[in-house]
């Protein structure tokens, strides 16, 4: 049972970041912020609206196909119940053979192209380019951050003190009703280092995701290797996916993959980044044995 006194400490700690937020919001404003629909994002586009309206906060959604269609419909259905000013940009990272290549620094490609789409709204605006980056991200590889940090972008949720748990928890004291939504990184990151980037893959990718959402199973990631999907769960929704087995793996084929896997060790966020700790170069990413085994 929680304390009432620990609940009401830590409902403290949380709007008194947001209270930070704000006053960062509104010293930057006008603001563009680059907003995804997922929970980083959704909080900052939502607070940035609060505190210096749509006038001066502008919500932009980049549209490649790295982003789900399940996440860019989301994304458009909350600008519209939040009354933000919200817009779409084509971002061109697939033109890119870099990013395509799928090195350890494909983030940073992908965070050039969003910059190099967002720039010329903010420079229309005089505006300051808005990421919703948090504590959190700056533990893990992200080259992406310092790509878009060198690119003028500032991240407020970093500025103000938030951690992921802090975001979540902050949203869910303002009553935004994203504040339980999965984490939904690119599609891109789906797929091992090494293993090159293709719109046909992504949607691949994509059309599995979303037949095992149908099925009940919204936290999760599918893996491609090739012509075998893995699929990752949290622990405690593994045996569900074994008891819904058969759905599971015609959902899976019917996306296109020949070959389904469970993950026994569960979802793990970013779990690919752990083969750059192993090789010397992203070419001896895509092959992990104890991940593929069927």
């Amino acid at each position: 049972m929680t304390d009432i006194r620990t609940a009401s400490t830590a409902d403290t700690a949380v709007a008194g970041r947001l209270a930070s937020l704000r006053a960062l919001l509104s010293e930057a404003a006008p603001v563009v912020v680059a907003f995804s629909g997922g929970v980083d994002s959704s909080l900052l586009a939502w607070v940035a609206n609060d505190v210096v309206g749509p006038q001066r906060a502008h919500a932009v959604t980049a549209v490649s196909p790295s982003l789900a269609e399940t996440e860019h419909a989301e994304a458009r259905r909350l600008a519209e119940s939040w009354g933000l000013r919200h817009s779409e940009v084509e971002t061109l990272e697939m033109e890119s053979a870099a990013y395509r290549v799928n090195d350890a620094q494909r983030c940073a490609h992908c965070k050039d192209a969003l910059m190099d789409a967002l720039e010329p709204l903010a420079i229309a605006e005089g505006a300051t380019v808005t990421l919703g980056v948090n504590l959190d991200d700056l533990g893990d590889h992200r080259p992406g951050v310092e790509a878009s940090a060198g690119r003028g972008a500032r991240f407020p949720l970093v500025e103000a003190g938030f951690t992921k748990e802090a975001v979540r928890a902050a949203a869910r004291l303002l009553g935004l009703e994203v504040w339980d939504k999965p984490a939904a990184p690119c599609l891109a990151s789906r797929l091992p280092y090494g293993t090159p980037v293709s719109p046909p893959v992504l949607r691949t990718v994509g059309q599995a995701e979303a037949a095992l959402a149908r099925l009940g199973f919204g936290e999760l990631r599918v893996r491609h290797y090739g012509d075998l999907a893995r699929i990752e769960v949290p622990p405690d929704r593994l045996g569900d996916v074994v008891d819904a087995r058969a759905a599971v793996v015609a959902a899976v084929r019917a996306a296109g993959y020949s070959y389904v896997t469970l993950d026994l060790e569960g979802l793990r966020s970013g779990n690919l980044n752990a083969a750059l700790d192993e090789a010397s170069g992203a070419s001896s990413a895509n092959s992990h044995p104890a991940e593929t085994a069927g």
